[in-house]
């Protein structure tokens, strides 16, 4: 016999009222979303095991060992190699050159006769001028024989005058006498006045002349020709430059810009060391010899014009080479040296807590995170008196030093007081890895 078949009627209103009567279209979005619910749930699950799996982290911690030397501070500025003494040498006269007597890096000494410039013009000029000076010499001769006649005649009315008791000659006649006197002294002095002039004249004339044969007022090296023969400079409103010259190359000058920011540190008589381009790897040796007072700034960046004195026996540098130089500020001998990669670690974060975002979130709500790793948080690296701390390794664990700090260089800095000493193993880096 057949089980009975039960049958349930429902009424529309009803069963719209149970949502038994949605479509299949909403059917299908609830399951869609209750399969995203689960995947989502699955997912989280699966990362809480893996970091829990995961939780076992072994670091590795990297040292390097505190030692003793000296510590150099040193303030690197850029600059240009120059002569001490460089000198422009051209031509007060125009015409055409006739001659270049030296090439350009050819030792001259002072008075060397360097060029000359055509003198025709100027030996027609000598030449009337001493035909002048020649004219005013002879006018002169002959002022002087006219007041010498004038004198003795003065001087034989006089005569006459006081042997006659002021009866001769008459009184016209000598005060005639005494005008041609005067008269000739005024000659004479116009002609030696003329000759004067002459002299003038012809000295000018034997100035240009000896500026036409332009000779090197150093002892040097030539460093640039700027002139050819036949060529023609003209001095009418400015010396043209013909040659430039520059004193013994054996010892030399380094202008290096310093940043305002270094410029206290330098100070006269500090050793310094550059390099230049065309040597790389060599290092030549220096002075600071001036500190210039006057500011430039470019781009915005204000620096101090520092020059250096720089010993060329070997004459390898030459004048405008582009040189890096390094003065040494300060120098520590026999210092304890910390590296520098010590005060820049901090340990690792060794436990995660919750962010403000993660707070009553869902997921944290229905589900705790995974284990955290045990262990101490980072520290600050100053210590609570202000010195600075770094880390050293006791028994496999971290255990932070206090140490008192001096100069640093950059790359190792002076330690001047602490528990550390030459030997030491500080920590300096860390490596981290994963647990199963």
């Amino acid at each position: 016999m057949s089980p009975p078949v039960s049958t349930v009627s429902t009424r529309p209103d009803l069963a719209a009222t149970l949502g038994l009567s949605a479509s299949p279209r909403r059917a299908r979005l609830v399951r869609g979303l209750t399969w995203a619910v689960i995947l989502a749930a699955g997912a989280a699950v699966a990362w809480w095991a893996f970091r829990s799996g995961s939780s076992a982290e072994v670091y590795e911690y990297r040292t390097e060992t505190v030692t003793r030397g000296n510590l150099v501070l040193t303030v690197t500025a850029t600059g240009a190699l120059e002569p001490l003494t460089q000198v422009t040498v051209g031509t007060e006269i125009s015409g055409v050159i006739e001659s270049v007597a030296v090439e350009e890096g050819a030792r001259v000494r002072a008075g060397q006769v360097l060029a000359t410039v055509n003198t025709d013009k100027l030996r027609a000029q000598l030449d009337q001028s001493q035909a002048a000076k020649s004219a005013a010499d002879a006018r002169l001769v002959q002022a002087r024989a006219g007041l010498a006649d004038a004198e003795r005649e003065l001087a034989r009315f006089e005569d006459m005058f006081k042997r006659s008791g002021g009866q001769l000659p008459a009184q016209r006649d000598l005060d005639q006498a005494r005008t041609a006197v005067r008269s000739s002294e005024a000659d004479e002095a116009s002609a030696l006045a003329g000759v004067t002039q002459a002299e003038a004249s012809l000295a000018a004339i034997r100035i240009e002349l000896a500026k036409a044969t332009i000779r090197s007022p150093i002892n040097g090296v030539v460093l640039e020709s700027q002139v050819d023969k036949g060529q023609t400079v003209a001095a009418s409103f400015q010396t043209p430059e013909l040659f430039t010259l520059a004193e013994d190359l054996t010892r030399m000058r380094l202008s290096v810009a310093v940043d305002e920011a270094d410029i206290g540190q330098v100070r006269v008589g500090q050793a310094a060391t550059f390099t230049v381009d065309a040597y790389p790897g060599q290092r030549f040796s220096s002075k600071v010899v001036e500190i210039r007072s006057l500011p430039q700034t470019v781009d915005g960046v204000v620096t101090y014009e520092t020059r250096l004195e720089v010993d060329n026996v070997k004459l390898l540098l030459r004048p405008g080479m582009t040189a890096t130089a390094d003065i040494t500020v300060t120098e520590v001998t026999d210092a304890l040296l910390l590296p520098n990669a010590a005060l820049r670690f901090e340990p690792p974060v060794t436990e995660e807590a919750p962010t403000k975002d993660d707070e009553g979130g869902l997921l944290r709500s229905i589900m705790p995170g995974p284990p955290g790793r045990r262990g101490q948080g980072p520290a600050s690296s100053v210590a609570a008196d202000g010195a600075r701390r770094v880390w050293i390794l006791e028994g496999g664990a971290l255990t932070p030093v206090a140490v008192t700090l001096g100069v640093t260089d950059g790359s190792f800095t002076e330690i001047k007081g602490g528990a550390l000493s030459a030997g030491s193993q500080v920590v300096v880096d860390y490596d981290v890895r994963g647990g199963s």
